[in-house]
Parts: structure tokens; sequence; C-alpha cells
């Protein structure tokens, strides 16, 4: 019956067609990402890079960033997950008939990215409500709050918004196919917790961790901040396809500091 339901909205409309063709952009990019591992969240995305000018600023401010406790951050987990949800789902049902045309690109509609990455050409048309209808006025009304919520979490926490996004969701239920992976050597650690204090994730894993190498974890952006900061020789390193790309030292720890003093 579903199948019959998608059928009909595919043949009687152009709309149901356009949703499941941007789904299928979505998922083809989030596979290339996921073989890339988190190499896109942690040096190609230009929303992350937005989110790292705020947390620069903030320090030039002198404010302290908050942490999120670990019990904390298994509660925020699931609001993803959630939206990853939502986002496939919904063009499904709008695509069946069972939702208003307007609600395709379901996520795109609230993503903070939409509202606030135009005004760096001077656009800011997003920055108004659009009151076409019910459907329009609920989406812009939404895009507005959650953009100023990000902009404002910005400011207390390092990538604030990475931390509800659905891309990290799905690229971790790909993780057999990801590629790039943080590892580490469990008897080279000193156990000083510096891969812990500069996690902009928060993550606590790749300090804890005693046995197993691989500490690759589901909000890891693989942005190589831990490894560039330990100072214990091959401790942790980043690698892909097995082949390593960089491994944390002594050298490379003191040069690193030096540049941010």
């Amino acid at each position: 019956m579903v199948f019959q339901y998608i059928g009909f909205g595919l043949g009687s409309a152009a709309w149901g067609f356009a949703s499941l063709v941007q789904l299928g952009y979505f998922a083809i990019f989030a596979v290339l990402v996921a073989l890339l591992g988190k190499a896109w969240c942690g040096w190609i995305c230009p929303f992350g890079l937005v989110q790292d000018w705020l947390a620069a600023l903030r320090k030039k401010l002198g404010w302290r960033e908050s942490r999120i406790e670990p019990q904390t951050m298994v509660h925020l987990g699931w609001i993803k997950y959630a939206l990853l949800a939502y986002l496939v789902l919904v063009p499904v049902l709008v695509t069946s008939g069972f939702l208003h045309p307007d609600f395709y690109l379901p996520f795109c509609n609230i993503c903070p990215a939409k509202a606030l990455m135009p005004l760096f050409t001077g656009e800011t048309k997003y920055l108004s409500l659009d009151m076409t209808n019910t459907v329009t006025t609920a989406f812009s009304a939404s895009l507005l709050i959650i953009s100023g919520s990000v902009l404002v979490g910005a400011f207390f926490k390092d990538r604030f918004f990475c931390l509800f996004c659905p891309l990290l969701a799905f690229m971790h239920l790909l993780k057999p196919l990801t590629a790039l992976r943080l590892v580490k050597e469990p008897g080279l650690c000193r156990g000083c917790g510096t891969c812990r204090r500069v996690c902009p994730m928060d993550i606590e894993k790749v300090y804890g961790e005693k046995k197993k190498r691989d500490v690759q974890t589901e909000a890891c952006l693989n942005c190589g901040r831990c490894v560039e900061s330990c100072a214990a020789d091959k401790a942790l390193g980043l690698r892909w396809f097995g082949l390593k790309l960089v491994e944390s030292s002594r050298r490379l720890a003191l040069g690193m500091k030096g540049k941010r003093t």
C-alpha cells in the first residue's frame, strides 16, 4: 500500500519526484563523505569554518567555553538521529501525498546555514518571514529561531551546531565504510588529558580508552586537534585506508603550542 502511494505521488506530481531526487543527492553526498570519514566536518565544511570563527572571536573577547559533561553528550546524541529520521521520512510523505509540497527539503528549510551563509554575499532574504502560507511561515520562523540559537550557542560552545547535525549521525551509521579513522596506542598514552581539553566536541573516549586502538567516535570530527596537541610520540594518529597521515609527537605539540601563544 505504501509503495502504491509513492508511485501515485511520483506519477501525479513533479514535486514528488523532485523531493526524491534531492534526497538522492544527499545520500550520494553522504556516502562520498563517509568514504572520507569526518574530513568534511573537520576540514571542509564552510559552516564549520564560520563556527570556528565565532569560537575565535569568543576567545578574543576572553569568554570561557562551556564544557558539556559526557552524560549530557549522550542525552543530546538522539537529537541528530531524530533530525536524520525527519530528513528521510518527510520527503517520502510529501511524495506520497500525505504532506503539502512546501514540506520538501525539510532540513534545508530549517538549517541555520541557509540563513547565515548567504550573509557573506550580502543576501538577507532568509532573515525575514515567508508568509506565503502556513507551512512556509512555520519553516521561516523556525529557521530564524534555530539560526539565532546557533549563533548564541557558538559563543559558549565550540562547534555548537555539530552536536545536532544529522550528517554526523548518517556518517556514523556508515562507519564500516569510513576510510579515515582516529587511532590510539594505549600503551604510549601518558594520561595527561590534553586531548580531552582541546576537543571541540568534548569527547572523553580518546583520553579514557586504555585497550582499544580504534577511538573513532560518533561525535568525532577528525579535526586532528587531539593529534596535534598530544606530546606523546605516536600515541595518537589519523589513518586513511590504513595509511598513516599524521601522528602525535612532542615536536608537533610544541610547535602548535608556540603558534597558539
